[in-house]
C-alpha cells in the first residue's frame, strides 16, 4: 500500500555539472537551498542584494547584477503582494522598517507577475544565452494575509509561471516545491515550530528530490566523494594540537587535491 502521493518532477532538459556556477533568487526559501548547493561546494550566489519575495523585486535583484557567466538560475516566488512607496510610486524591495503610512500595498496580477518575470529572464538570458532558467513557489505560506489570502497569491504565482512557460522558445523549467511540500510532505512535523516555515528535514528533502532530477551523474559523484571530506573538515577535535590530529587534517588535505585535480573547479 501507498501512504503518500509523489510528486512527479518535470525532466528540465539540461543537467547541473559539479560545482557550477549558479544564482539564486528570491524568497527565504531560495536561501535555504541555495546555501544546501553552497555547502556542496557549487559556485553559488545566493540573494547577492536581500531575500526578494515578489516577481518585481526579483527582476530589481537581476538589474543590478553585473554581468557573469552563471550557468543555473533559480528564480522562487513567495507572493505577489508588493509595497509601494507613496512618494515615488516606485515598488520596494524592502521598507527598512519605515512607517507603514508611507507605503500602499497591492497585489500583483498573474499578468503582472508573468511581465516581471519575463523581464528577469530576457536579463538573465542577456548575460548568458545559453543559461539555463528554474521557477519555482516558496512553499511558505503567509500568515498576514489569511490562509486563503496566501493560497490565492501562491495561484497567482502559479499561473504567471504557466503563463510564460506556454512559449517553448523559453526554455524555463518549473520545480514543484510548493507541490512537494503541501501534497507530498503533508504532516506538521515537516514545518518548524511557526507551522509555516518547511523544517530542515523538509528542506533536506526537497534537495534530494532536486538531486534526482536536476544533477548530472558527475555531480553526484562529486558529491559523495565530498562527503566525507567535508565531515572531516568540520571536525571539532578535542585536542587541535596534537600529532593524531596533525597527520589526520594532513590525509584530509591530500584527499582535498585530489579531488581539485579531478574537478579543477572545485575550491574549499
Amino acid at each position: 500500500m501507498e501512504f503518500r502521493t509523489v510528486v512527479d518532477i518535470e525532466d528540465p532538459g539540461f543537467r547541473i555539472g559539479p560545482c557550477e556556477q549558479m544564482l539564486f533568487v528570491g524568497s527565504c526559501f531560495a536561501d535555504a537551498i541555495g546555501q544546501r548547493f553552497l555547502e556542496e561546494k557549487f559556485r553559488a550566489v545566493v540573494n547577492p542584494y536581500g531575500v526578494m519575495y515578489n516577481p518585481a523585486s526579483i527582476l530589481h535583484t537581476v538589474e543590478r547584477l553585473e554581468a557573469t557567466s552563471f550557468q543555473t538560475a533559480f528564480l522562487t516566488l513567495g507572493t505577489n503582494h508588493v509595497y509601494r512607496l507613496k512618494e515615488t510610486g516606485e515598488i520596494v524591495d524592502n521598507c527598512q522598517k519605515r512607517p507603514q503610512s508611507l507605503f500602499t500595498e497591492e497585489e500583483l496580477t498573474v499578468e503582472a507577475c508573468a511581465d516581471y518575470l519575463r523581464k528577469a529572464i530576457d536579463r538573465l538570458r542577456q548575460m548568458n544565452p545559453q543559461m539555463h532558467i528554474v521557477l519555482t513557489v516558496s512553499p511558505i505560506r503567509y500568515r498576514k494575509y489569511g490562509y486563503h489570502g496566501s493560497q490565492l497569491s501562491k495561484a497567482t504565482l502559479l499561473l504567471a509561471i504557466d503563463n510564460i512557460r506556454v512559449n517553448p522558445c523559453k526554455s524555463v523549467a518549473y520545480f514543484p516545491a510548493y507541490e512537494i511540500v503541501n501534497d507530498e510532505l503533508r504532516d506538521y512535523r515537516f514545518y518548524q515550530e511557526d507551522m509555516l516555515h518547511p523544517s530542515a528535514q523538509a528542506v533536506e528533502y526537497i534537495w534530494q528530490r532536486l538531486c534526482e532530477c536536476y544533477l548530472s551523474e558527475e555531480a553526484r559523484e562529486f558529491i559523495e566523494a565530498w562527503r566525507p571530506l567535508k565531515a572531516a573538515l568540520s571536525h571539532r577535535p578535542f585536542r587541535p594540537d596534537s600529532e593524531e590530529y596533525k597527520a589526520f587534517m594532513d590525509k584530509t588535505m591530500l584527499k582535498v587535491a585530489e579531488l581539485q585535480k579531478k574537478y579543477p573547479t572545485f575550491a574549499l
